[in-house]
């Protein structure tokens, strides 16, 4: 499999002189087109910060991002918004979904946001909501779903685009261990499917186990 991105010695940092934070230090890694990644390690060992950098969420300090071979922090701010909004699909352990919308709009609204028209989304966002098993909740606002039903509608909107690269962020830490494990399952079967590259922030260690390589982040390095 050819690479979909290389972190060539990745730091970041906040604060200045005595104050300054370093949260990673050095980060070098890739991971492959297709490839599923489970990012672990003690809490504040870096974790998120480093999928807000991979997703382009957030700038690193220092290093290097290549996203197949294109040094993607050399974009302006508005081309970098763009592609991270056609190319990276995120998943939060918040659903933050839009409490006045239904799933059907919710998934929508990347496309909406986009100035796409109603009526070409609306058949996109139903067939996604029936593939992660809420075809039956299309007019239902969040809160009239289950939080796991409202976590499945957050990963449709995430798919909706079609993006290349699936980030998650502890996307079953406020779910029951039966919700959980239905997200875990759907997660893998979207990737089996559509061919995504997946990396998940995960503490769950049977989730964890279930994808293809395991990193260890301590005190913001890989271990």
């Amino acid at each position: 499999m050819s690479n979909l991105l290389e972190l060539r010695d990745v730091r970041k940092s906040y604060g200045a002189g005595q104050g300054r934070v370093e949260v990673l230090k050095g980060i070098t890694m890739n991971v492959a087109a297709g490839e599923t990644i489970a990012l672990v390690g003690s809490s504040g060992a870096g974790k998120t910060t480093l999928l807000h950098i991979m997703g382009t969420l957030d700038l690193p300090t220092g290093g290097t991002l290549l996203f197949r071979d294109e040094e993607i922090f050399s974009r302006g701010e508005a081309a970098l918004a763009t592609f991270r909004n056609r190319t990276i699909g995120f998943v939060f352990q918040f659903h933050h979904l839009l409490p006045e919308f239904t799933a059907l709009e919710n998934v929508m609204m990347p496309g909406l946001i986009n100035r796409r028209k109603r009526r070409e989304l609306e058949p996109m966002a139903e067939e996604l909501l029936r593939k992660v098993g809420l075809g039956h909740r299309l007019t239902h606002r969040p809160t009239e779903l289950s939080g796991g039903e409202q976590q499945r509608v957050a990963i449709a909107r995430a798919l909706f685009l079609s993006p290349a690269l699936l980030l998650a962020d502890e996307p079953t830490g406020n779910l029951d261990r039966r919700s959980s494990d239905e997200v875990h399952d759907l997660l893998r079967q979207l990737h089996d499917e559509l061919g995504l590259t997946l990396i998940i922030v995960t503490h769950n260690e049977r989730f964890a186990a279930g994808m293809g390589k395991i990193i260890q982040l301590e005190d913001g390095r890989v271990s």
